[in-house]
């Protein structure tokens, strides 16, 4: 199943498979750093892209945690999900695959009675069996080795909003495999944004003071977009 999901770049839903409506390049802001217009007026979103966005994430907790907020997030915008973002974390036990892949009916209940969280019964039922999915990784090496396993050999090198994918054949190859492991709303989208966020990509503007901050992509390991 398709899920839609929010473009980080335009700040506006997008669907899988569809593409970047806009063709701005990065904005110079008030502070004289270069960034993309999502990130250039929102201060939450401008302190996400400046410390969190794009850098490496590792280990089964953290990633699990990234898969279920964007799971919550199809559909929705990714500032509403971080500002619950706190909320999240209080409702879910801190995402601890472990306490999560236990909950019950009345934990589901508990949840959709929550109105500081996002209150899906689909997503938040997805979010429980994710953790067992993650739980049962671990026989194989666990979600960590396993999501890391399809980082790209290049990353792309987008001057302009337009020019950034929203999926690629490592996406779409990820959102098989998960599903294929039981994991739901993984689609190829937001898989791609997934691995944005974690770091597997860099799909910073070439111009973004960012650019090539995570320490993974050099100028040799990022490709043009013809």
């Amino acid at each position: 199943m398709n899920h839609p999901t929010e473009d980080y770049r335009t700040g506006e839903p997008r669907h899988e498979g569809s593409a970047h409506p806009g063709s701005s390049g990065a904005v110079v802001c008030d502070d004289g750093f270069a960034r993309p217009p999502w990130a250039a007026v929102d201060p939450l979103l401008r302190d996400y892209y400046d410390t969190e966005w794009g850098m490496p994430v590792r280990g089964e907790q953290a990633l699990y945690e990234r898969i279920s907020l964007e799971g919550f997030q199809a559909g929705l915008s990714w500032a509403t999900i971080l500002r619950k973002r706190p909320a999240f974390r209080e409702a879910f036990d801190g995402f601890d695959p472990d306490t999560v892949a236990a909950y019950a009916e009345a934990d589901v209940e508990r949840l959709l009675a929550n109105p500081a969280i996002v209150r899906n019964r689909s997503k938040i039922r997805a979010t429980i069996n994710n953790a067992q999915a993650t739980i049962a990784l671990r026989r194989e090496g666990g979600l960590d080795a396993f999501l890391w396993s399809f980082q790209p050999e290049t990353t792309p090198a987008p001057r302009t909003v337009a020019e950034v994918p929203t999926t690629s054949p490592e996406s779409i190859a990820l959102s098989k495999a998960l599903r294929k492991k039981g994991f739901s709303f993984v689609g190829p989208t937001t898989m791609f944004a997934l691995m944005e966020a974690v770091g597997m990509i860099d799909t910073h503007l070439v111009d973004s003071h960012r650019r090539g901050s995570s320490g993974i992509w050099t100028t040799s390991s990022s490709r043009t977009t013809s």
